[in-house]
């Protein structure tokens, strides 16, 4: 590290300089940097300059004698969002990290976030790189700690709020701050009632670092100073670390029953729970059956012919036990409860409950197929309208209960769980993260409700300030900012798009050929060596609309050993 003798602030440096500081020194040496021109070509079209690091700086040296990479991204640009070079560029570090491994060499990964999430310019680009970043994110901690910098002054917001979650420890400085949605998003959803954008103190003393880590969603807060947080992350690497933080299900799910989301909360009010708090609080499946009022809710009855599922932890989320052809599996979905006492997850939203309780969902199926050979397949149903937008949400950390959901998906694709994500309505920004995008495969109905992006039109529309007819008529030269299904599956990560079903009212017909098609999905999983998310880019859309996904990792690749 260079010798400094005074304090530098850490959140004035740029991405590159930050990255410089955390390896020894004279060490640093730059992968894929700005003179190998890999810029995104999706901005110049919409009216924006092109970067030619594309905003995320790579950076491989030693740290403490050891090989280090540090993942850098630099929010003076498209304010940090993760497009598809960008993306691809975290995605392919880590994957290399995790190949060092496999090869017997120990490298350490710290990822430096200061990002408001997706590049809207580039949305569906941004969706499945975030989803390849995790996926790596959670493969990597059976290996080596996973460590993460918010210094400010963007913070950390959307899928990548997630992927903070993910990590192993979680190091920030008061002015860093950490939510799934920002401020703007809230209130454009929510409406200034729910929370004014312009409050300042209130959004610090709510996701601001001094709170999170408080209230245990991050781990150490620091001085906005270059040794310091460089001394934090030495100090990472070198100690044992405990359990993540996505993984403590039942500890989070007692905490939210001790909420009373009719009344209101300070941020004060968590952090007391969150120190108090040590009760447990057991959870009963509902004896009755319930309704079945959303499409996902539909095909999970008609999938499973099951009287009545299991919905142990929030009684939006859905799960049981039913036959695929001569074998067991577990079907999953997430759907609305117009009494929730959380109103944000009125409508079929996933929020604090539904993202915890998904992970529980999960985590039971992997612990009682530990010792078996063959691995239940997991069918997860998607139609999930978006997030819950809530001040409520935010505070109570939001972002971790999907980290959890996350987390369980991908640790039981790698444990051999064949995962199928049937998207049979709205699979929408981080709602689609924590249920469906961690799957091996992907199927979809042809259906004009079957949507996928990163944010509902309106919030989109005011984050690119543009109208929401000129938005519209953005996406119809760039299908990765579309919503419809077609344009979806133009990006190659679709395994099947399946017509001519009758999505609200499945016939006898529609169940058996929807089967078919989820058993044949399973076996093609399981004829496969390699269960990773990689698998989308071998397509040949993904060829085609992925080709720059492909070659960041295949320049990075000549890179890395150099």
């Amino acid at each position: 590290m260079n010798n400094l003798g005074k304090r530098v602030s850490f959140v004035e440096c740029n991405a590159r300089e930050r990255a410089e500081q955390l390896l020894d020194s004279s060490s640093f040496r730059e992968i894929l940097g700005p003179f190998d021109r890999m810029a995104s070509p999706h901005l110049e079209k919409q009216g924006i300059v092109p970067q030619n690091d594309d905003g995320v700086i790579v950076a491989k040296g030693e740290m403490d004698g050891e090989s280090a990479v540090v993942i850098s991204i630099e929010s003076g640009f498209q304010g940090g969002g993760i497009g598809e070079v960008s993306g691809a560029k975290i995605a392919a570090a880590l994957e290399m990290v995790l190949e060092d491994y496999y090869n017997g060499i120990k490298t350490r990964p710290v990822i430096i976030l200061d990002t408001g999430g997706i590049r809207l310019q580039e949305a569906n680009y941004g969706l499945l790189a975030i989803a390849e970043i995790q996926a790596s994110v959670v493969a990597l901690r059976k290996y080596v700690s996973v460590i993460g910098v918010i210094p400010g002054k963007i913070g950390s917001f959307g899928g990548m709020s997630i992927t903070a979650g993910l990590f192993d420890k979680l190091i920030m400085t008061t002015e860093g701050r950490l939510g799934l949605n920002g401020p703007e998003v809230v209130e454009q959803e929510a409406g200034i009632s729910e929370l004014d954008s312009k409050d300042r103190p209130l959004i610090w003393k709510s996701i601001g670092g001094a709170q999170r880590v408080a209230t245990s969603l991050a781990d150490e807060l620091v001085e906005d100073d270059v040794k310091q947080i460089a001394t934090s992350v030495r100090k990472a690497f070198a100690n044992q670390l405990s359990k993540s933080k996505c993984t403590q299900i039942e500890q989070n799910l007692s905490l939210l029953k001790q909420v009373d989301p009719n009344k209101d909360i300070t941020p004060n009010n968590f952090r007391q729970l969150v120190s108090t708090s040590r009760r447990f609080v057991e959870f009963d499946a509902k004896q009755s059956p319930p309704e079945a009022s959303s499409r996902g809710q539909k095909w999970f009855y008609a999938l499973t012919s099951l009287k009545c599922p299991k919905t142990k932890g929030a009684p939006t989320v859905w799960y049981g036990d039913a036959n695929l052809g001569d074998e067991s599996a577990r079907y999953i979905t997430v759907g609305p409860d117009p009494h929730n006492p959380f109103s944000r997850v009125r409508e079929g939203e996933i929020g604090l409950e539904e993202g915890w309780a998904l992970a529980q969902a999960i985590k039971e199926v992997v612990a009682a197929d530990a010792s078996k050979d063959q691995r239940r397949p997991i069918i997860a149903i998607v139609d999930v309208p978006s997030q819950a937008y809530g001040y409520k949400e935010e505070l109570l950390g939001i972002h971790q209960a999907f980290a959890a959901a996350v987390n369980a998906y991908a640790e039981a694709r790698i444990a051999g769980h064949p995962i199928v994500a049937l998207l049979v309505g709205k699979a929408i920004s981080g709602a689609f993260l924590s249920h469906g995008l961690q799957a091996n495969r992907l199927i979809a109905f042809d259906n004009e409700e079957v949507n996928v992006h990163v944010m509902s039109k309106g919030s989109a529309a005011r984050v690119t300030k543009r109208t929401i007819d000129e938005l519209e008529r953005v996406t119809k030269d760039a299908p990765a900012m579309a919503y419809d299904i077609h344009s979806f599956q133009t990006l190659g990560a679709l395994h099947e798009l399946v017509g001519g079903i009758h999505a609200d009212q499945p016939t006898k017909q529609d169940v058996d050929s929807v089967s078919n098609r989820l058993q044949q999905a399973v076996d093609d999983i399981l004829s496969k060596e390699n269960r990773s998310l990689k698998n989308r880019l071998h397509s040949s859309l993904a060829k085609k609309s992925r080709a720059l996904s492909i070659k960041v990792r295949e320049e990075m690749l000549k890179q890395w050993y150099d």
